[in-house]
């Protein structure tokens, strides 16, 4: 009899249960059966784990069993009802991966899929094919023009594509409140998402809100959208995500789902917490309190005589002064020691080449298990410096898949260092003009040159300031793992803001593309820009291919 209650009070307390066929419910994910893939993982508390530390991969993470989403009797398409609660912390303040979907698939299998922008759902040869019968809500981080993305933080509803059906900036609309309040899906904060989809009337309906306030009555995001069609007899639920050149760890915390009904309520107290967002026992905290005061009372002169000490010395040792756009742009900044380990002492056998104002070598973070490139430039103005370094921290904030991420910087004395995501097959100009490596065929070349095109979009259209590169070939572009274009070497890049007129300059660049017009006017525009890719684009379509 003992045996028997032990095993009733169990049952009673599962994490995972199912009042039918046709719904669960997941308070956590300690012992859960899911089917997982990639680099999806369950921790030890119970957080369901899409992506980790590495860069450039996807997870995956579906409910084991399909469901009927058409009725048995008339065929008609069922309403469905999921809740769950996730949690994005990237390795980087403002930078992070591409964000997480809740999917529905008529297969468990995606390992076709793409990592990075491509969200572990579909790859570049078949995004936006009908037959994919793939339905997705996607919680995006990174703006891609590629696919018409309104802002890098919003939410979509995807229809086998990953240009979205419809897409609303992420946010919520609080009860009461004839307002709409933005939520940053990055923000290492818990995030609640509801996804409701009413079969009669056809109509999807997407509702965010912070983890603790109830579910607003207004959805975030809401639009007819006929799933009759798109849905085969069966079907999986599930998460996908994916990671690019910033390792970004994706969480979910719960998640509820119910066929023909509105989706059980998860229990907050139950779930587990994010990483460095856990709560403490309040008794240890004031036992922790009480000594703490004690402590900084007894020794608080002697620590802050040696803090001022040292400051002091610090002071005089580093003759550095934090300049303006360092607050802004200081979260980036890296120690010169963490990157001098990095690139074992910018030794030559780290030397990847020499770019523009410096030599580039090749790192791995520690802490982050990162390949970087980090770029040692050299300046013996100190005013040219402040002026160079105020460029690149504007150049830092640009977001965009075909543009080399700036990770930081590093500035000591008369030196600078701008870290970079590494790019492990190097520059174009080696794949056109290297009869070592292998001949790009015309599909590759014709990605790579439309890869360009939607930076230098983004550059001069699309981002709050016109970019202008000055000095755009081959060899300033680099290519990744999946020989896709980043657009880099920006160290004769200017900036100016849109509506002004850009002011006379030196005439810089690269002999064979410059814009004959930019030596008779003296003012960079987007225009030498564009004739510097007419250019670059002969020289893809035109050379080596012979080889």
């Amino acid at each position: 009899m003992k045996a028997f209650y032990i095993t009733l009070f169990l049952l009673a307390n599962n994490l995972l249960f199912s009042v039918c066929q046709n719904e669960f419910v997941f308070n956590g994910f300690a012992g859960a059966n899911l089917t997982l893939d990639g680099i999806a993982s369950i921790t030890p508390n119970g957080l369901l784990r899409l992506t980790n530390d590495s860069i450039r991969e996807k997870g995956h993470a579906f409910y084991p069993s399909p469901f009927q989403f058409h009725d048995s009797t008339n065929g008609k398409i069922l309403s469905f009802s999921t809740m769950f609660v996730f949690g994005i912390i990237s390795g980087f303040p403002d930078l992070n991966g591409h964000g997480i979907t809740f999917t529905i698939s008529p297969t468990k299998d995606l390992s076709n899929a793409l990592a990075n922008q491509y969200l572990g759902l579909f790859n570049d040869t078949n995004n936006g094919n009908l037959t994919n019968h793939i339905f997705a809500v996607e919680l995006d981080t990174i703006y891609s023009s590629e696919f018409g993305d309104i802002d890098d933080n919003h939410v979509g509803i995807d229809i086998n594509s990953l240009k979205s059906y419809k897409s609303s900036t992420a946010g919520y609309y609080p009860d009461g409140q004839n307002y709409f309040k933005n939520i940053s899906l990055t923000s290492r904060r818990a995030i609640q998402v509801w996804v409701d989809y009413d079969g009669k009337e056809s109509r999807l309906s997407v509702t965010l809100s912070p983890l603790g306030i109830s579910k607003p009555h207004r959805p975030s995001l809401s639009s007819i959208v006929d799933l009759s069609k798109l849905f085969l007899s069966s079907m999986y639920v599930g998460f996908s995500s994916s990671t690019g050149d910033v390792h970004t760890n994706h969480y979910i915390l719960g998640w509820s789902f119910m066929l023909n009904g509105s989706a059980t309520a998860l229990d907050i107290g139950m779930l587990p917490a994010l990483p460095f967002t856990r709560s403490y026992d309040k008794a240890k905290t004031k036992a922790f309190s009480l000594w703490l005061i004690i402590t900084l009372c007894l020794v608080g002169p002697l620590i802050v005589a040696l803090i001022f000490v040292s400051v002091r010395r610090r002071i005089i040792k580093y003759s550095e002064v934090m300049e303006d756009w360092e607050i802004e742009f200081g979260s980036h900044r890296f120690s010169y020691k963490e990157l001098y380990k990095a690139t074992n002492g910018f030794k030559e056998k780290e030397l990847l080449g020499t770019g523009g104002f410096g030599m580039v070598y090749k790192g791995v973070l520690c802490r982050l298990n990162s390949e970087i490139a980090v770029k040692r430039v050299s300046h013996n103005s100190k005013q040219g410096l402040k002026e160079f370094i105020s460029e690149i921290a504007s150049l830092g904030r640009l977001r965009h898949r075909n543009i080399v991420p700036l990770l930081g910087y590093c500035r000591r004395k008369g030196e600078l260092f701008l870290v970079y995501s590494f790019m492990p097959n190097g520059s174009l100009d080696k794949y056109l003009h290297d009869p070592i490596k292998p001949i790009l065929d015309w599909g590759k070349r014709f990605r790579i040159i439309q890869g360009v095109a939607s930076g230098l979009l983004y550059m001069h259209e699309e981002w709050e300031q016109v970019v202008i590169h000055r000095d755009i070939k081959a060899s300033n572009v680099l290519l990744d793992s999946e020989l896709n274009a980043r657009l880099g070497d920006f160290g004769l890049a200017r900036l100016y803001d849109r509506g002004t007129d850009p002011h006379t300059t030196c005439v810089v660049g690269t002999l064979g593309y410059l814009d004959p017009e930019l030596a008779r006017t003296g003012k960079a525009s987007t225009i030498n820009d564009v004739f510097a890719f007419g250019a670059f684009m002969l020289e893809v379509a035109l050379v080596g291919r012979g080889r």
